[in-house]
């Protein structure tokens, strides 16, 4: 795996102590163990945070956590993000999910986890190397 990227639902379970947070804290043990990058894109804190204790918490996990990076979205990532939503026919309500599946492909592939399987999947699906991983328990 080159990078493991978080979804919006991945970041929040690690930031909210939810029930997904045992699978996204195996998953980011294992990209460590293999020296992958954690990288989480820009517009995904943009949908978390929300003020006050929201900020706090998406703000203290990525503390706490260390070793995960934010990914900004500078032109070349726009351009790949909007290509991947013509490439499946969506429009720009879709672009978080968009910027994940670029994040990862940019960085050489890897695993996106989610908790939106179908619509990353779509994504994902016009990518080599990336592949969608979900945070729920099978």
């Amino acid at each position: 795996m080159s990078a493991l990227v978080l979804d919006s639902e991945a970041l929040s379970s690690l930031a909210r102590n939810s029930v997904h947070e045992r699978t996204v804290r195996a998953a980011l043990a294992a990209a460590i163990d293999e020296a992958a990058e954690v990288a989480v894109p820009a517009a995904v804190l943009a949908e978390l945070y929300r003020g006050g204790h929201h900020d706090q918490a998406v703000d203290s996990c990525l503390a706490r956590e260390g070793g995960i990076s934010i990914v900004p979205t500078d032109r070349s990532l726009a351009r790949r993000i909007g290509h991947l939503l013509a490439a499946v026919h969506r429009g720009s309500q879709h672009h978080v999910d968009a910027a994940v599946v670029a994040v990862c492909a940019a960085a050489g592939g890897g695993v996106v986890l989610t908790a939106d399987v179908k619509d990353i999947s779509a994504l994902a699906g016009t990518s080599l190397h990336v592949s969608v991983r979900s945070i729920a328990r099978s």
